[in-house]
């Protein structure tokens, strides 16, 4: 990245009206360091500074703070219980990120993909350009792509990195062409079937004042799995360890000695509270899952790892192949919480003292003042949406909890299932006898407090949109008894035994999931039984589902060998128009019971 944007950026901070505190390692790298030479009339000049790394991940286009329960971030109080404290919305993102920086002359702010895709109506109506145009306003300086980058294709990804406007539905704002990112989006191990070359840019380096940075970016390798066929059409998806250490390589010989991987990949830590210590009781004891693999494989030359994908939030270090300690990092989602990691750079070798590496996260806390910016962003692009957003499609009694909901069986999942259900039960519609809907599909809850002027209890378009964004079209398939089982010993077996995904049924499908067992071994087999009968493994079913489950995503291979198959409504529609059917203003909706699958611990 070039000198010039660094210095306009660092101007319009001085400007950021928000009050700061120089941070301690700001202060020290001030102060003399050990083994300094003098530099004349008794100045001696330092040889470390300190460079703060602000970083977040899974923003998800979530501009708006997300509502209820999916809005809380959990915190371990002194006394050892948990507290849940409301955070997110870029309001509040952007006033945490320009106070964070006050008094840190070498600032640097990054993120490690799922910026865009699957977001609420008021980015993802408009093609992500809001959040786009958002983080610009941030002051991001770099972000690795995510799966949901990919959501709408390779073209419609260089389009939000260069700008232009949209190639079917135009500009959004009359004689406002859109900018695209003026931060690099990396995508290093996401190369072109046809020319193997990489979509975006590997790797990008920042440089101020002689202090040289270099970042590699790269998503998930499984992203195929989670991303639908149309979206990574033509493009291969390499290992994340092998692409990073050729980067490195790369960046090393020339003469790049300080670099920061950010990853689209992640782990699960033993708490979900984001100041939880993973390095309990030793380095990384804390943190489980695919990241810690990764971070055991990737080059010593990498001094720290920025990642993502689990929604989690964690500040742990994890030994490197040379066995010595690394930091690696993930700030939950939605923009509610970020990490603020210390690099001391020293200025001799150009490389980042590692034993001195620290990081912390922090909640974006809703108490604080707002980024008058951001507010009018959102009510720009708000007003812009308002027709669209705000028309009602039904009622509900209380929150129905999708995205916020921990438990396997999920009350908003009850609700999805059964809808597309009844879209597509009727002959002509598909005949489906059973629906399955992946939980990951499931982006938000269904709130009761009112989003804005509607009233409390009813659901609008935004609101609907913000839990099912990705509309997918429906496909209903025939599959046998066998097949069937199959797709639920999937849930917990393969590519998702170490983390289960567990389909949300439809009404009449019942079964009971023993995780007291192994992988396939959890399905009690004999428990699986449709309105009240054993599942047939010779009969042939009628099975409803979205498209990206019906190729196989989400780690179910068997779902994309159904045959007769016929194509139906989007999902949204589907959603929407049993919210219609079964709730007025008189008879809302209530959450449903969760007594489809029975749970045995």
């Amino acid at each position: 990245m070039s000198a010039t944007p660094q210095k306009n950026r660092a101007a319009r901070r001085a400007l950021a009206a928000v009050a700061g505190l120089a941070t301690l390692g700001a202060l020290a790298a001030a102060a003399p360091a050990a083994g300094a030479q003098g530099h004349g009339h008794g100045h001696p000049k330092p040889r470390t500074v300190d460079v703060q790394l602000l970083s977040f991940n899974d923003l998800h286009g979530n501009l708006e703070p997300p509502a209820g329960s999916a809005g809380n971030v959990n915190e371990i109080q002194a006394d050892g219980t948990v507290k849940a404290v409301p955070a997110g919305g870029v309001e509040y993102l952007a006033s945490s990120l320009r106070t964070a920086r006050k008094g840190n002359p070498y600032s640097i702010t990054a993120a490690a993909g799922d910026m865009v895709g699957a977001s609420p109506l008021l980015s993802g109506l408009f093609h992500d350009e809001p959040t786009v145009e958002a983080l610009n306003k941030i002051d991001l300086d770099v972000s690795a792509v995510g799966n949901h980058e990919f959501d709408e294709g390779s073209a419609e990804l260089t389009r939000l990195q260069k700008g232009g406007c949209h190639p079917t539905e135009g500009c959004f704002e009359k004689g406002k062409k859109f900018k695209g990112a003026d931060f690099p989006y990396l995508a290093a191990n996401a190369t072109y079937e046809k020319t193997g070359k990489p979509v975006l840019k590997p790797y990008t380096v920042w440089k101020k004042n002689g202090v040289k940075v270099g970042f590699i970016g790269v998503t998930l390798e499984g992203t195929p799995n989670i991303v639908t066929a149309e979206g990574v059409k033509g493009l291969k998806f390499h290992d994340e360890i092998e692409t990073v250490n050729k980067y490195a390589k790369e960046l090393d010989r020339q003469g790049v000695k300080s670099i920061v991987a950010l990853i689209h990949e992640g782990g699960a830590p033993a708490s979900d509270s984001y100041n939880y210590d993973c390095d309990s009781p030793g380095p990384g004891d804390g943190i489980s899952g695919p990241i810690v693999e990764i971070a055991k494989g990737i080059t010593p030359r990498v001094d720290a790892l920025v990642t993502g994908h689990t929604h989690q939030a964690y500040a742990c270090t994890v030994p490197d192949p040379a066995g010595n300690d690394r930091m690696v990092t993930s700030a939950s989602s939605f923009g509610k919480v970020y990490t603020d990691t210390t690099l001391t750079y020293d200025l001799r070798t150009k490389d980042i003292v590692r034993t001195k590496v620290k990081s912390a996260n922090h909640v974006v806390t809703r108490d604080q003042a707002k980024a008058q910016d951001m507010t009018d962003l959102i009510a720009r692009w708000n007003k812009t949406a308002a027709p669209i957003a705000g028309a009602p499609q039904g009622f509900i009694s209380a929150d129905i909890n999708g995205r916020g909901s921990t438990a396997p069986e999920k009350p908003l999942g009850n609700v999805i299932a059964d809808a597309q259900l009844a879209g597509l039960s009727p002959a002509d519609k598909g005949g489906a006898q059973v629906a399955f809907m992946n939980p990951g599909g499931i982006r938000a809850d269904l709130v009761y407090a009112a989003s804005g002027s509607e009233g409390d209890g009813v659901v609008t378009y935004g609101e609907a949109f913000t839990v099912q964004p990705f509309t997918n079209m429906m496909n209903v398939v025939d599959l046998t008894g066998a097949q069937l089982l199959t797709a639920l010993q999937q849930q917990v077996s393969g590519a998702n035994e170490a983390s289960p995904k567990i389909l949300q049924v439809s009404k009449g499908f019942t079964y009971t999931l023993d995780m007291t067992k192994t992988g396939a071994a959890r399905i009690v087999t004999d428990s699986v039984k449709l309105d009240g009968a054993a599942l047939d493994p010779a009969k042939t079913y009628r099975v409803a589902m979205n498209e990206f489950l019906g190729g196989g995503g989400d780690g179910f291979p068997v779902l994309g060998q159904g045959t007769n198959k016929l194509v139906g409504a989007s999902d949204l529609d589907l959603f929407n128009a049993y919210l219609a059917a079964n709730s007025s203003a008189t008879a809302p909706l209530a959450p449903p019971a969760t007594d489809r699958i029975t749970v045995v611990k």
